[in-house]
C-alpha cells in the first residue's frame, strides 16, 4: 500500500471542501477487504465532487440546461415552421432526441476537461487524494462516474422540457436514461484522454472547436445526413453521436427495431474502450 501521511490528507481535504477522513477510510477499509481496486474509493472522489457542486450548482446548471433548450425552440418554431415535417415527424419532435444526446455529450465533456485539468494542474486536488490510499485508476472512475451524474443532470432535466412541450412521444423513452449512462461514460473517457495528453489548457479549444462542436453539427441532431456524400456519411457514422442520435430518436419517437441494438452495442464498445484508454493515460500521465 502507498504511504501517506495523515496531516496531509485533512490539510488537502479541506482546502478542496471535504474532509480528507472519507478518502482515508474508505481506501483503507476497502483494502483491508478487498485486495486491489476499490470502488468505495472512486465513490469518495465522486462524492467529493458532488459536495463542491452543492455549493456551485447555481452558477453552473443554468448555462448548461438552457443552451439546448434555445435550440429546441430557436430551430424547432423558427426553421420547423418553414421545414414541415422530417419521415412524417414535426421538426421539432424531431431534432429534441438529438439535444438530449447534445446535453449528456456537454454535460460529460466541459466536468472532464476544464474542471480535470483545473484540479491536476492548479488546484492540486489529485495530489491531495494520492496522499490517501486512492490510486490513480479509482480517481479517474470517480471522475467518470461524476461526469455521468452531470450527463444524468442535464438530460434529464431536457426530458422533463420535452415532456412539457409533449415531444415524448413513446413509453420506450424512458430507457433515454441508460443511453444517456453509456454515453456520458464515452464522452468522459473521451475527455479524461484528451487532457492526459495536453500541457496547455488553451490547447481545449481545438477539442470543442475541431471535434465537439462538428459532432453536434453533423451527427443528424438538426437534419438527416442521407442527402450528404456517401463517403461523408461514412465518416458520420464512425462517430459517436451519430450512433446516440439515431438510438436516442428511435427511442423517443417509439421507432424501435433490431437497428438499435447495433447503436447501442456500438456505443457501449466504444464507451468501454475509452474509459479503459483514459484510465491508462491519465496514469501515465501523473505518474511523469
Amino acid at each position: 500500500m502507498r504511504g501517506w501521511d495523515l496531516g496531509k490528507v485533512l490539510r488537502r481535504g479541506l482546502a478542496n471542501g471535504v474532509g480528507g477522513w472519507e478518502l482515508v477510510v474508505c481506501g483503507w477499509w476497502d483494502r483491508a477487504v478487498n485486495s486491489g481496486f476499490s470502488w468505495r474509493a472512486a465513490w469518495c472522489v465522486w462524492h467529493r465532487n458532488y459536495v463542491v457542486y452543492g455549493h456551485t450548482y447555481k452558477q453552473n446548471i443554468l448555462p448548461n440546461f438552457f443552451e439546448p433548450v434555445f435550440y429546441l425552440v430557436s430551430m424547432g418554431f423558427g426553421m420547423g415552421a418553414r421545414l414541415g415535417d422530417i419521415d412524417g415527424v414535426p421538426y421539432l419532435a424531431w431534432i429534441a432526441p438529438g439535444l438530449i444526446a447534445s446535453s449528456a455529450m456537454m454535460g460529460a465533456s466541459f466536468e472532464v476537461t476544464w474542471n480535470c485539468f483545473v484540479k491536476a494542474h492548479f488546484g492540486r486536488t489529485y495530489d491531495g487524494y494520492l496522499t490517501t490510499p486512492v490510486t490513480i485508476e479509482e480517481i479517474v472512475l470517480g471522475e467518470i462516474l461524476w461526469a455521468i451524474t452531470r450527463s444524468l443532470i442535464y438530460a434529464g432535466a431536457f426530458v422533463i422540457v420535452m415532456a412539457c412541450f409533449g415531444l415524448v412521444k413513446s413509453p420506450w423513452a424512458i430507457f433515454a436514461l441508460p443511453v444517456v449512462v453509456v454515453l456520458g461514460a464515452l464522452f468522459a473517457g473521451l475527455g479524461i484522454a484528451f487532457t492526459s495528453m495536453i500541457r496547455y489548457i488553451d490547447l481545449y479549444s481545438y477539442y470543442y472547436s475541431l471535434f465537439i462542436s462538428p459532432m453536434f453539427l453533423f451527427s443528424g441532431v438538426f437534419f438527416p445526413i442521407d442527402p450528404l456524400p456517401a463517403a461523408v456519411q461514412w465518416l458520420i457514422q464512425a462517430l459517436p453521436m451519430y450512433h446516440a442520435v439515431a438510438l436516442l430518436r428511435g427511442l423517443a419517437l417509439g421507432r424501435v427495431s433490431w437497428d438499435l441494438l447495433g447503436h447501442a452495442a456500438i456505443l457501449t464498445v466504444m464507451a468501454v474502450a475509452l474509459v479503459l484508454f483514459s484510465v491508462r493515460s491519465f496514469a501515465r500521465r501523473m505518474l511523469k
